[in-house]
């Protein structure tokens, strides 16, 4: 009996030192709506953090529903941090009235918004500004950590500056400057490379037969070689439309965690599209 009570009570006494550890202040249970800020919450906080993403691989936070895991998981988190994806609209009141101590952060304050399009992460020099956001939260929460937090930060923002620099130049050469998406998502990207985003979907509804038409006259008159898409939404119409243009149809993910990665994934794939005569 008492070799089966001892490892027993050695369980219940790691999972309390554990419990100190995250409610004391050495590390923090936090939400992040998307995976992106999972990356820049790990790169700004490092070991300090224990990020639970709510859009998970494959959802789409433009209809995303939290789960009763999810949120009955918020009770032991310390911060969540929002971005102003839509699903946020209709649950931030409800997980803020529910978890009245929870501090909610938006990493896109300080930001200059465009109309329709929440990607403001698909610019590498936004998330700059969300670095900085990050960097001043966890410094509230764990003031003795603060020059760690700033350390990280710098570090993450000389990647960010050089991730910016090269995408500059891989896309500098491209020609034909014009692109469709099928859902907008890279009015940020677009405006900081020079490029124009042609948007088929308005407000999450497919575009119908007339729309359609218009979108291929358009696209011929435009001369756009690609339409972008992204595994979270259809592609059917994305597809009609290249087959009558003679463009195609390339898959990119604004939603991706590893972010430096990906974006440089990303900007390939628009610079070899895009190159087309």
């Amino acid at each position: 009996m008492m070799r089966l009570l001892i490892p027993f009570a050695l369980l219940i006494l790691l999972a309390a030192s554990c419990s100190a550890e995250r409610g004391g202040g050495s590390r923090y249970l936090v939400f992040s709506s998307i995976l992106p800020q999972k990356y820049f919450v790990e790169r700004v906080a490092k070991g300090d953090a224990e990020v639970v993403v709510m859009v998970g691989p494959g959802a789409n936070p433009a209809t995303y529903e939290p789960s009763p895991r999810q949120m009955a998981q918020l009770s032991e988190a310390q911060a969540y941090f929002r971005i102003g994806v839509p699903f946020e609209e209709a649950w931030m009141p409800r997980i803020s009235a529910a978890h009245p101590d929870l501090r909610i952060i938006d990493t896109s304050e300080g930001i200059r918004k465009i109309d329709g399009d929440p990607h403001v992460w698909t610019n590498p020099l936004m998330v700059r500004t969300i670095a900085v956001t990050l960097k001043e939260a966890f410094a509230a929460m764990i003031p003795a950590r603060k020059a760690v937090y700033d350390a990280n930060c710098s570090e993450f923002i000389r990647d960010l500056e050089a991730l910016d620099a090269e995408i500059r130049a891989m896309l500098h050469p491209v020609k034909n400057r014009k692109f469709m998406v099928f859902h907008p998502s890279w009015a940020y990207f677009a405006a900081a490379y020079g490029l124009e985003q042609i948007s088929i979907e308005r407000e999450g509804k497919e575009p119908g037969a007339k729309t359609l038409e218009r979108f291929i006259a358009l696209g011929k008159k435009e001369q756009v070689k690609v339409i972008f898409v992204q595994a979270q939404f259809s592609r059917r119409s994305a597809e009609t439309i290249a087959q009558a243009i003679g463009a195609q149809v390339v898959a990119v993910d604004p939603l991706a965690e590893d972010y430096i990665v990906n974006m440089r994934r990303v900007a390939t794939a628009f610079a070899m599209a895009m190159e087309a005569p």
